[in-house]
Parts: C-alpha cells; structure tokens; sequence
C-alpha cells in the first residue's frame, strides 16, 4: 500500500508541475506582442511614369591654393624686424622679414680694405716687375691674394643679401609663425604665403562618369557659400589610381577674380548636363533596397506587396534612373517599411 500511495503521489507532483509551467507558458505568450502577418501594413506609393531625364551630374570637392609655400631663412641670425602680418597682400620679391646682418657688414667692409691694399700691391709689383726690379713670382702672388678677397666679399655679400626674407611669388600671408627678436635657422618655417590668384578644385568621380570629363575643358564651377558666382573652370589632370571608394580624383584650374569671397579650402560642385532631353523611370533613391548586392523594390500587386529586383542606370542626387525591372504603370512603395515583407498585404494610405 506504501508504495502505490507513493506512486500516487509522484505522478499527482509531475501533473502539478506540468500544470504549473503549461499556465506560465500561456501567461508569458499573452504578454509577448504576437506580429499578425495577415494584417494589412499602411505604405506610401508611387506610380510609375515616364519623366524627362537631365542628365545633370553634379560633384562635390574643394578648393585648395594654386601655391602655397612657408618660408624659412636660408641663414641664422636674431629677427630685426617682420614688415606683413596675417592677411597682408604681398608681392613677389617684397621683402618681408628682416635679419640681423651687422656682424656680416662689418666683416665685408673689412675684406673690402683688403681688397684696396691687395689691389695698391698688384698696382705697384706690376710697374716693378716691368722695370725687372722684383719677381715676376711676387706680382702672381698679389693678383692670386686680390681674387682671393674678391671672393671671399662676393660670399659675404650673399650672406648678406640672404639675411632680407623675399617673397617667392604673390599672395596673401595665411600664417605668421614668428616675431621679432627670435631667432631664426635654415629650414625653421616663419611665415605661410599662399596664391589663391588661381585655386585648384578636385571631386573625386566614379570610374563610370569619367567619360564626361574631357582634359582642357571648360566646366561651371560654383561654391557652396556663394552658389550664384560661377566660376570657370579649366580640366587640368585626371588622376591614373583610384582611392579607397574606386573614384578617381578630377583637378580643375579657376581663376579666382573674387580673391576676396573664393577663399581656399572652401567647398564647391561642378555641374556637367547634356543638351538632349531623354525619357525614362525615375524613383526616388529612398525606396529602393539594396538585398545581397542587388537593387529591389516593393511593387504592389492585388493587394500585396511583391519584392522585385531593378536594375540602376545612375543616381542624381536624391533620384535613381533604373533601366529594367520597372514598367510604366507599376506601383511601388516609397515609405512605411517597417515590419514590411515580401506577400504583405498592404493598406495604402
């Protein structure tokens, strides 16, 4: 009797259990959110039309300085004097730092002395050499000291001429980095003079819209803060390596006539259009989903949506052209694709 009471009991335990966690798993399903898939997803959608295609490309890139240099001195010495600042328009060969040059003056002006004695000496063994009065050995010695001295002047006067900091070509000083009274040495930068006369601008192209850039061509350039100036500019270089993204850098020559607003570093597009207005399929960018590499739209067929894959032409900004996959007439959506599916059924708002 003992054991069948046992037995009775043990299985009357596993049935509690049993019962226990069957009610915790109907009482967790309740509070878990249940996705109906047969209720209908609300989208925005969009008929496919034929629209007039502008093939008008347009490329960002910046503007960067034609030239730009920092300047150092070719000599040390202490800074006597630093005659442009910040901002300051300067023209090629303008002197614009000063160094200390006393030391090298007074060392020409005493080989310029030696140079007199040496030439009174050349003067004076010339006329006895003629007169055989001394050795002709003693006249060459003369001359070979006054060539000497010559030189040697010619060296101080190089110095001397390197210690006055020139302008290397015109353009406006873009950074001071030094003051009077410091001391200045070779290869030390003092100032930054920059050429914005002519900037460069450079995009970077996808290899597929190289065949729109011609070399030595003329392009509408424009910048961001300024979008009603157009600038011309000329094709210059069209690089030979892609970059990381698989674009290939597009340099282009602008003569800056509003040095004054254009500055360097500024951002900017290049716009190119073809003349020939063509029809096509055009959707907005934001609909299409990019699925293992291919390019899908939903399309809405009786009631439900359809993924469909479309091939691209080209993107113009916010716009893709495709070229298959999409008939005229088609319905596609262009928002609400949050819990959307391939055989969702679909309420168009």
């Amino acid at each position: 009797m003992k054991k069948i009471i046992w037995i009775i009991a043990g299985i009357a335990i596993v049935g509690l259990v049993i019962f226990k966690l069957t009610s915790n798993k109907k009482t967790t399903e309740s509070k878990v959110y249940q996705f109906d898939k047969e209720k209908p997803i609300s989208v925005d959608v969009d008929t496919i039309r034929l629209k007039n295609i502008n093939e008008k490309g347009i490329f960002t890139g910046t503007f960067e300085p034609n030239k730009e240099v920092k300047i150092s001195a070719e000599t040390q010495g202490k800074i006597n004097a630093v005659l442009v600042d910040v901002g300051s328009y300067v023209q090629q060969g303008q002197t614009l730092i000063q160094l200390d040059n006393s030391l090298l003056k007074l060392q020409l002006q005493t080989v310029e002395v030696q140079i007199e004695g040496l030439q009174d000496d050349v003067n004076r063994y010339t006329i006895l050499t003629e007169a055989d009065a001394v050795q002709g050995v003693q006249l060459e010695k003369a001359k070979l000291g006054l060539k000497s001295a010559k030189v040697q002047k010619a060296t101080l006067q190089e110095q001397i001429n390197k210690t006055t900091i020139k302008a290397p070509f015109s353009g406006v000083v873009t950074a001071k980095l030094s003051e009077i009274g410091a001391f200045a040495a070779p290869g030390v930068p003092l100032l930054q003079i920059t050429d914005i006369s002519t900037l460069k601008f450079t995009v970077n192209v996808p290899e597929s819209n190289l065949k729109q850039f011609q070399p030595n061509q003329n392009y509408n350039i424009s910048a961001d803060a300024f979008p009603e100036l157009t600038l011309n500019g000329k094709l210059s270089m069209i690089g030979s390596k892609a970059n990381m993204g698989n674009s290939f850098p597009v340099q282009f020559q602008v003569a800056n006539t509003k040095k004054s607003t254009i500055k360097s570093g500024m951002f900017g597009k290049v716009s190119l259009s073809e003349n020939e207005v063509k029809q096509g399929i055009i959707i907005p960018s934001y609909a299409i989903i990019n699925n293992e590499n291919q390019a899908q739209v939903y399309i809405v067929k009786n009631g439900k949506s359809v993924l469909h894959t479309i091939t691209i032409s080209k993107n113009i900004g916010n716009k893709t052209i495709v070229s298959g996959g999409l008939n005229v007439g088609d319905i596609i959506v262009t928002n609400g694709f949050i819990n959307l599916f391939d055989g969702a059924n679909i309420n168009i708002k």
